[in-house]
């Protein structure tokens, strides 16, 4: 597995990480524990050395799940997790109070096994408490030794620098992919300025660029999809165009639709560092295969050509969810 550094931070991690959240969280019910114990072993076994989790990922029971898996390992792989949400519930609303965030972080501690977390982000940015009190806080538990380096999730570019201000923000965690471009105006040349690495998560689309799923697909009933406008029926149907243009490309190059994916998002910077998450051991040696897609300037300008006469139909949030982001 190739590394990569997370900015000018000196932080250094596979190229692919982990996100673990579907392991506990968000598409479905929860992977039988032995068998999300065996992934998660066997993604380090296969050089993954950058897990993803958060407070809430089913209430801490997603770094619970991290801190006995990687306890054999811990020195050998970097974690990062995340507060933010009200009682650990994405429902109940922000609170990155100082003493939540201390709290929090000394809970995540405990279920994760460990001394230090490696990256702690702000999950998403709290309108009610300055961002640089927050910035402030963790700066304190670096001090402290509790943690490592200092991130942030979906945050505006005012805010990351004002927060970076005070404390220097090692990695950016937002959703980017081939079919959520939106970083690409603000936010890769204010990181590229600044220094800060960037970790897109559902860097598949959540799935959907796999093309494992179409207009036809029936999820579980209390998978997170469902409240997506991106994922309705209609929308599925009609983003099926940019699902068949991977397709082509993967077949040119003797890859899967997932690999070209990834591949071309790890050929936009080198700090980018792709967080894919799976149950499947199999589709995780699939991802991490994409390292050894190569896209050569041709290709990427075939793709950025392509893509441009394709519209992307749905939102890839609901409204009352878009409210959390880009603040």
């Amino acid at each position: 597995m190739q590394t990569r550094t997370l900015g000018r931070s000196g932080l250094s991690v596979s190229a692919l990480g982990l996100g673990c959240m579907g392991l506990s969280h968000a598409y479905g019910p929860a992977t039988e524990r032995g068998e999300a114990i065996r992934l998660l072993r066997g993604a380090h076994e296969r050089g993954v050395t950058f897990f993803d989790t958060a407070e809430a990922y089913a209430q801490g029971a997603n770094e619970e799940l991290l801190g006995e898996a990687l306890a054999p390992v811990r020195d050998a792989v970097v974690i990062a997790t995340k507060f933010g949400f009200a009682k650990g519930v994405t429902t109940e609303g922000l609170d990155s109070r100082p003493d939540t965030i201390r709290a929090v972080t000394d809970a995540a501690l405990r279920r994760l096994r460990t001394d230090h977390i490696d990256l702690l982000y702000q999950h998403r940015v709290d309108p009610d408490v300055p961002i640089e009190e927050v910035a402030g806080t963790v700066r304190e538990l670096i001090a402290a030794g509790k943690v490592r380096h200092f991130g942030l999730s979906e945050a505006a570019p005012e805010a990351i620098r004002r927060a970076h201000a005070v404390q220097p923000v090692t990695a950016l965690q937002s959703e980017y992919s081939l079919w959520w471009r939106e970083p690409e105006a603000e936010i890769l040349p204010l990181l590229d300025e600044l220094g800060i690495g960037f970790v897109p998560f559902s860097p598949l689309g959540r799935g959907f660029l796999s093309g494992a799923i179409d207009a036809s697909t029936t999820f579980a009933a209390d998978d997170f999809r469902n409240q997506l406008p991106r994922f309705s029926a209609a929308a599925r149907q009609a983003n099926q165009a940019l699902v068949d243009l991977i397709a082509t490309l993967a077949k040119e190059r003797d890859a899967t639709p997932a690999q070209v994916a990834l591949a071309w998002l790890l050929a936009q910077r080198p700090w980018i560092v792709p967080i894919p998450g799976t149950t499947k051991l199999h589709r995780l040696e699939e991802n991490l295969a994409a390292v050894d897609v190569v896209l050569d300037g041709d290709a990427l300008a075939r793709i950025d050509a392509a893509l441009a006469g394709i519209a992307i139909e749905g939102d890839r949030y609901s409204p009352a969810q878009q409210q959390f982001v880009r603040r």
